[in-house]
């Protein structure tokens, strides 16, 4: 049995997680449970599960952090959404526990640090994203295996092949219409601008402590082949499978062991066209910028994500446009200095100064 305590348990991917459980009851238990707010499914969720530890973060924050440090979990699913899910990462993996990551923030803004401090404690980080689980698997769960190349593959988003005239005109209900993926608002306006992709980088960069020049992406527009592994004797391996984030969400669970989902297969009784296409930089210069950021390193991609939860939510808003999501983000991150990280309280003042920066830039372009 593996004790299992879920932050961030009613969002899209903690959902999947709860699920998981129901599927393999004799497998998991679930041992902790946060919420960000109160809600009907997460009430369920408590009374189901009868949890050691709950909580709900808006209402006990203490409360809430206490539960990545809970002593009978063995691992900490960390499904939390933005910036705030980087501190119950740094809790857990201070507790030596280890941490199945979902949390895109905890190393686009916490990098170095949080990986000195998972070394130190000698605990695994699990990737939870599709495109590094299934890098992870190409390299047969070893985050060290040598490699020559890894190649990130991206749909494009929604918006793939418009031009600017069109994108200045999209809504926000087009935006979160993903032709691939279901997910969360925000991720799926992230992808539609790339930004999620060039996130996604910088993360492969830290997970698999690999030099960007060893990290490429390329535009897979049917999200079939998740990610790819070239080695040095130009053997390339590619894990493959539906638009379905079922199998690397309980594979985090459940390594190196594999055990039945609810995805749906492949069938390789039909025909199948499985295209590659280069990645235009010029058509998605938010990704452009979160790898410059990344390369600078440092406190640069804290304040890259805090500008970008701050426009996302203003053209989710209907506040500004989708093309002044970059406007915007650049602009917060020309005026942020750079600086090595140095603790969490450092990164906390950077993503509180970039997010009034961004707000302020917001009552500009809404005028």
């Amino acid at each position: 049995m593996k004790n299992v305590a879920l932050i961030g348990s009613t969002g899209s991917i903690g959902v999947q997680v709860v699920n998981a459980v129901r599927r393999h009851p004799n497998t998991f238990k679930i041992v902790a449970l946060v919420a960000n707010t109160r809600s009907k499914e997460f009430e369920r969720q408590v009374k189901e599960f009868a949890p050691e530890l709950s909580a709900v973060a808006s209402e006990n924050p203490a409360k809430a952090l206490a539960c990545a440090e809970c002593a009978s979990a063995d691992i900490v699913f960390n499904a939390a959404g933005g910036f705030a899910g980087l501190e119950y990462s740094l809790r857990a993996l201070k507790a030596k526990k280890t941490l199945a990551l979902a949390n895109k923030e905890t190393l686009v803004c916490g990098g170095e640090l949080v990986t000195r401090i998972a070394a130190a404690n000698g605990v695994e980080i699990i990737p939870v994203d599709s495109e590094h689980s299934a890098i992870w698997q190409c390299l047969n769960f070893n985050t060290r295996a040598s490699f020559k190349k890894l190649i990130l593959t991206a749909s494009g988003g929604a918006f793939r092949g418009y031009t600017r005239e069109q994108l200045e005109k999209v809504t926000p209900a087009q935006a979160v219409n993903h032709p691939n993926w279901h997910m969360g608002k925000k991720i799926t306006v992230d992808s539609a601008t790339l930004l999620n992709k060039g996130y996604e980088v910088i993360e492969a960069h830290e997970l698999y402590k690999t030099p960007y020049s060893k990290i490429e992406t390329v535009i897979q527009p049917t999200s079939v082949v998740h990610s790819l592994v070239e080695f040095a004797d130009g053997a390339v391996l590619a894990q493959m499978g539906s638009p379905d984030m079922e199998v690397p969400i309980q594979l985090a669970l459940t390594y190196p062991k594999r055990m039945t989902t609810a995805a749906k297969p492949l069938s390789f009784k039909q025909a199948m066209t499985l295209e590659f296409l280069p990645l235009n930089k010029k058509d998605y210069p938010l990704y452009d910028l979160a790898l410059k950021c990344g390369k600078e390193g440092g406190t640069l991609p804290c304040a890259l994500n805090a500008a970008d939860e701050v426009a996302v939510k203003a053209f989710l808003d209907g506040k500004i446009r989708f093309t002044d999501i970059y406007t915007m983000v650049e602009q917060v991150v020309s005026a942020t200095p750079r600086d090595e990280i140095a603790s969490f309280k450092q990164l906390v003042e950077v993503d509180r100064a970039a997010r009034w920066k961004a707000q302020k830039l917001i009552y500009k372009l809404s005028k």
